[in-house]
């Protein structure tokens, strides 16, 4: 009998449940790790870019206001330029913006007391026509920022234009997503682990709540078993094809074991096994394959009419029945020795030509022996039948035929000896 797995599991280590739960929660747990740092990386590129675009836009806008070009040649440009300037920076929520000259004297500075004096990182860059995105250290600190050049009517290069925000902020700003972001990855752990609590409970219930060694000594246990049946075991699926065949199976059909599984039924068994097995068989059917006897049985290849995997069982008989028909001579001659007088109702002068024929046609049956003798069945086969029990005759079961196995006989004694014994009954 099969016993369920008990807590605990051979040897003393973790259960099979344990183990898929602390894998599969694993597999999760790095999964979403490798999920979330990706996601993290993304979207601290994604602020930062965010950040840069709109700096590049406020900073081009400034630099073409004719206002601002304008100013830098006024007497006194930070009069005009810084109140823009701040304007533009408190509704666009920016750090600082510092409009700066071609030497590099700010126009503007959050701080009016740093205005006049040189900028505080290189402007080689937009002095020269291009655009710089970067970080850099100023005065207010580390700071992400975007410089572009401010031209003249004539396109030369006249000023700076110099936007940034604290890298702080912007730090500050992916954290609060960060948050977010980690809120996801533990939820998806925790939902993890209990989907993987759920997937182990089911594979649980497939396996009837197994352990590994459990199965394993399970699994030893049916191939030793199967193999070592003197039946032969043929499983067939659904399709017909072979899908196991122990050794005796293949002894009896006479082929190689290899070769049965995975081959079709009908190319290797002969058309009676194939209707046992199609049609089922409990009680089992005397089939002949080559000298051996066989008995048949089968489980049926439909279940309400669909077609499902069967099972044919084979037995070889072919020693009992040798045994049987040694019997049955046996008790024939011990009869014919106790035996002197006939049964009522037969003649002597028709045993004796049943006799005679029956050695001049070997192993007929009544009905062959009836036709030659010009006499009916049933009485062909009661001197038959008084033959065998006298020992004289041998009877034995032909399953060549068709249906039902027919009775034959075989004389058992030389036709001087029956003469002879029948000559003695007539007297």
């Amino acid at each position: 009998m099969m016993k369920h797995a008990s807590p605990r599991t051979h040897g003393g280590g973790m259960t099979l449940r344990v183990q898929l739960i602390l894998l599969q929660a694993l597999i999760v747990a790095v999964v979403t790790l490798i999920a979330g740092v990706t996601a993290g990386l993304i979207q601290a590129h994604t602020v930062r870019d965010a950040y840069e675009d709109r700096m590049l836009a406020v900073a081009q806008s400034i630099a073409s206001m004719p206002a601002i070009r304008a100013a830098m040649d006024d007497a006194d440009p930070p009069a005009t330029i810084q109140p823009l300037a701040e304007a533009i920076r408190r509704a666009s929520d920016l750090t600082y913006v510092v409009v700066a000259d071609a030497d590099g004297i700010r126009y503007s500075h959050p701080n009016p007391s740093r205005i006049g004096e040189r900028v505080s990182t290189d402007p080689s860059i937009p002095l020269a026509g291009e655009i710089y995105m970067g970080t850099q250290t100023g005065t207010l600190g580390p700071s992400w920022r975007v410089k572009v050049p401010i031209f003249s009517d004539e396109s030369t290069v006249i000023g700076t234009v110099s936007i940034g925000i604290l890298e702080s902020e912007g730090v500050g700003e992916f954290t609060g997503y960060l948050f977010w972001i980690i809120g996801a990855m533990l939820g998806a752990v925790v939902l993890g682990v209990f989907g993987s609590a759920w997937v182990t409970s089911v594979i649980r219930r497939r396996i009837h709540r197994l352990e590994p060694h459990e199965i394993t000594a399970l699994v030893r246990n049916q191939e030793t078993t199967l193999h070592r049946l003197s039946e032969g075991v043929i499983t067939v699926d659904a399709d017909g094809i072979i899908t196991l065949a122990n050794d005796a199976a293949a002894r009896l059909l006479g082929v190689d074991a290899a070769e049965l599984t995975g081959t079709h039924a009908s190319s290797v068994l002969d058309e009676e096994l194939l209707s046992v097995l199609r049609d089922g068989e409990d009680a089992g059917r005397p089939v002949i394959i080559g000298s051996s006897v066989l008995v048949a049985r089968g489980t049926g290849a439909r279940v309400e009419g669909a077609a499902a995997e069967s099972t044919l069982l084979l037995r070889d008989h072919t020693e009992l029945h040798d045994v049987v028909r040694r019997v049955e001579a046996a008790d024939a001659i011990l009869a014919f020795r106790r035996r002197a007088g006939l049964p009522k109702g037969l003649s002597a002068e028709t045993l004796e030509r049943v006799s005679t024929a029956l050695i001049r046609l070997p192993d007929a049956s009544a009905a062959e022996l009836g036709e030659a003798l010009s006499i009916s069945r049933v009485s062909a086969r009661r001197y038959l039948e008084h033959l065998a029990s006298t020992g004289r005759a041998l009877r034995w079961l032909d399953y060549a035929t068709k249906g039902r196995p027919s009775t034959r006989y075989r004389a058992n004694e030389p036709l001087s000896t029956t003469a002879t014994v029948s000559q003695t009954v007539r007297d």
